[in-house]
């Protein structure tokens, strides 16, 4: 009865209310119960309008109104993914704006001029060749990023210098991979 309290300490010095007086309490404790009921409704409305404090239907609101949904498994991914993706305007066309942007939704991708008008190259860092879901991963990619830049994908793959590190002998090549593929994007 937090309001029952407020009521009863706001109109104390008015001498309007007895406190001790069974109807006044009453009184106030029925407007208070109200107020209680009222604020705390309010309250979590306020909670879920808030990105950095949504945890229920206001998270799932921003969502929905957003062109790619995040994919995030935790409520602070969540949130820092719609965050992200909200912050994506007319001005976000810089490399570190674009690269939060994807960060935030989770994906594992770095965006970097490429030194010609309109182009930007996006690299995988951390992953060996090709990623496994690249074609998902491109449909995301390409709905976060403006379409009004040409996007090129890089890869990482191993160089003969880590091969031959890697792998001094056939013997040890034999052992090693069994494909191609496999090969390229062996972790060294």
């Amino acid at each position: 009865m937090e309001h029952y309290n407020y009521l009863q300490a706001l109109l104390k010095p008015l001498f309007v209310y007895d406190a001790e007086g069974t109807r006044s309490n009453a009184e106030l404790m029925a407007l208070g119960g109200a107020l209680d009921s009222v604020c705390t409704g309010a309250d979590k409305l306020a909670e879920e309008c808030v990105i950095p404090c949504a945890a229920d239907y206001g998270l799932e609101a921003y969502e929905e109104i957003l062109p790619e949904k995040p994919v995030s498994r935790t409520l602070q991914a969540r949130r820092n993914a719609v965050m992200a993706l909200l912050q994506i305007d007319e001005t976000s066309f810089t490399a570190s704006a674009l690269n939060a942007a994807l960060s935030g939704c989770g994906i594992a991708a770095r965006v970097e001029e490429s030194g010609q008008w309109y182009t930007v190259t996006v690299t995988f860092p951390g992953t060996r060749g090709v990623p496994p879901d690249i074609d998902a991963l491109k449909k995301r990619i390409e709905a976060i990023l403006p379409c009004h830049l040409n996007i090129q994908y890089s890869y990482v793959f191993l160089t003969w210098a880590e091969l031959e590190t890697a792998f001094p002998d056939w013997n040890a090549l034999e052992s090693g991979p069994e494909t191609w593929d496999a090969l390229q994007s062996w972790d060294v």
